[in-house]
């Protein structure tokens, strides 16, 4: 009985949620933005090219009217050597907490659709984004996407158990289609914005299905198709406010939350009770 009365409490306490606060990108350069206080991404190895990076911001709240968010990645290239002939690609991906997942195929029966096949997956990303600065084929090589699994094919890891059929990819592409058509895998490329070789940013339009978790930000540097330079970050995505308070209360103190959820109840028949009356006087 609690469980089927826990959406009704939500509902009723949404009106009394703090108002949506703002997420805006600042529209500065990336040289102004760097210049700045915030969140600067270290880069993981040295060499003649080395990438400098930022968030707008390190963490995303969900709030009760909460309808999506916007990061924004930016940076620079720091040079130790003279600038390559070659062209400069850069890539960015975003990347939720993961999950195991079972991917089944229907077939019809009898008459009757049926589940006939299942593969796993022991961890399938909540959400996937991957930017780049041109065609991902015409700066990535599949060999580098392969190892650092870059694009969402690759980010998904290994099967769990033995696989029970004979080629596993329709399965994959299939669940590749669904996130796609939810919003929650993309890829947008031409979309990092890259100055002189030197300096770029991208948006991130983060969707209000957001699961709670650490995300994870990486950055690539990449020449004749190999990885030059990698970088990475963590954004935290966290309920707030009052529906912070009811996530927490509901798991760490049952007893409270069922306690509001029966008086809650018991409110809301007295008043539809009220009502009624009041119709047929």
């Amino acid at each position: 009985m609690i469980r089927g009365l826990m959406p009704v409490f939500s509902i009723w306490l949404v009106g009394l949620a703090l108002p949506a606060y703002a997420q805006s990108a600042d529209e500065a350069s990336p040289v102004e933005l760097l210049a700045q206080t915030g969140s600067e991404i270290a880069p993981a190895d040295i060499g003649a090219e080395t990438v400098v990076a930022g968030l707008s911001q390190e963490t995303v709240g969900i709030h009760a009217n909460f309808d999506g968010s916007a990061i924004m990645i930016y940076g620079a290239v720091k040079r130790t050597a003279p600038l390559p002939d070659s062209k400069l690609g850069v890539i960015v991906t975003l990347e939720g907490p993961s999950a195991p997942l079972t991917i089944r195929k229907k077939s019809r029966e009898m008459g009757i659709w049926i589940n006939t096949q299942a593969v796993g997956v022991a961890a399938v990303p909540t959400y996937y984004a991957v930017a780049s600065s041109a065609p991902i084929d015409t700066i990535l090589s599949a060999a580098e996407d392969t190892q650092e699994r870059i694009t969402a094919r690759y980010a998904m890891r290994a099967f769990a158990g033995p696989l029970e059929v004979e080629d596993a990819r329709p399965f994959t592409e299939a669940l590749l289609r669904i996130r796609e058509a939810e919003g929650l895998f993309s890829l947008a490329e031409n979309t990092v914005e890259l100055q002189q070789d030197t300096l770029f940013r991208v948006d991130f339009d983060l969707p209000a299905s957001l699961t709670e978790g650490d995300y994870k930000a990486r950055i690539f540097l990449l020449r004749d198709g190999e990885v030059i330079d990698r970088s990475r970050a963590a954004i935290y995505v966290r309920k707030v406010g009052l529906e912070r308070w009811l996530f927490v209360a509901s798991r760490e103190q049952p007893w409270l939350y069922g306690l509001m959820a029966l008086a809650l109840a018991a409110f809301s028949g007295w008043l539809a009770s009220q009502i009624f009356r009041f119709i047929r006087s």
